[in-house]
């Protein structure tokens, strides 16, 4: 394992909910062991990535119910592709090798798994997108 490696899985918080059994399939395995961690390490970011979308679209956001601004949030993440890779880049750039080469061999299912880590983030922290937070 190179320096890298071993810096990210250091950082990396650990997530006694995230049970990790010898009869799970490969995709949760790598959602529990991998995309969870990760997600919970750049959580900040992801908020603050996603204030900026609001800022960039316009403060719609700021204007609309909490149940809104949930189905707001599943939105812009599933029709905004630009949005969205950037949101993938934010997970798959703290992967190591090893991980990343797992990732690329069931990408498709992986991804549909971290952007729904990534939406549940986004809507649990949805007091920090308050508007007063937000500057």
């Amino acid at each position: 394992m190179n320096q890298r490696d071993s810096a990210l899985l250091k950082i990396r918080p650990q997530i006694p909910s995230a049970v990790i059994s010898s009869t799970m399939s490969e995709g949760e395995f790598f959602q529990n062991n991998t995309i969870r961690p990760i997600a919970k390490l750049q959580n900040d970011l992801l908020v603050e990535v996603f204030k900026h979308y609001i800022t960039k679209h316009k403060n719609v956001f700021y204007d609309l119910s909490i149940e809104k601004r949930l189905d707001y949030i599943e939105n812009a993440i599933h029709k905004d592709m630009k949005f969205r890779n950037s949101l993938k880049g934010i997970i798959i750039g703290q992967f190591t090798i090893n991980e990343h080469r797992q990732y690329v061999q069931y990408s498709s299912a992986l991804n549909k798994r971290m952007m729904c880590i990534v939406k549940d983030r986004l809507k649990k922290n949805l007091q920090l997108l308050e508007y007063h937070f937000a500057s």
